[in-house]
């Protein structure tokens, strides 16, 4: 079955998405302004819920772009360790994402262990942009011929 390249259009969307909460929810850690704190911390975490939201997108879109390829043994290599970043990515994004939205009020500040996380969280993710990247750019994954 030849799936459409829906993954390229996808996958940008959470990426940017997680890595302004992880901004503006360091942010609102910050600012004193008790008003302006509040507010930063409630686009945090809406930008981190629509984030998580569009992991599974990807993640799934990700998976399903692979049906397809056929690939060397290292291309197939370096695709395995792309899925095992974007994996564990998800699941931390999303584990935040829950956290964020059911433990704390929208417009309280992070908790510092929260904003370790999602630190640790958001470095996956750019690992794991930076993994698929070498995916097309190196091996072609993707790309018509």
């Amino acid at each position: 079955m030849n799936w459409p390249p829906w993954h390229p259009m996808i996958v940008h969307f959470p990426l940017a998405l997680v890595l302004t909460a992880a901004a503006v929810l360091f942010a609102s850690r910050l600012m004193r302004p008790e008003p302006l704190a509040a507010i930063l911390a409630t686009v945090g975490t809406w930008n981190l819920c629509l984030g998580a939201a569009g992991v599974v997108f990807a993640f799934a879109t990700g998976l399903a772009a692979t049906l397809d390829l056929e690939l060397s043994a290292q291309a197939r290599s370096g695709l395995a360790v792309h899925i095992k970043w974007a994996a564990c990515a998800s699941f931390s994004v999303l584990i935040l994402a829950v956290w964020r939205s059911a433990v704390a009020r929208q417009e309280a500040r992070p908790s510092t262990l929260f904003l370790i996380a999602l630190g640790l969280a958001s470095t996956a993710l750019i690992v794991t942009a930076y993994r698929g990247g070498l995916n097309v750019y190196h091996f072609g994954m993707g790309v018509a011929r």
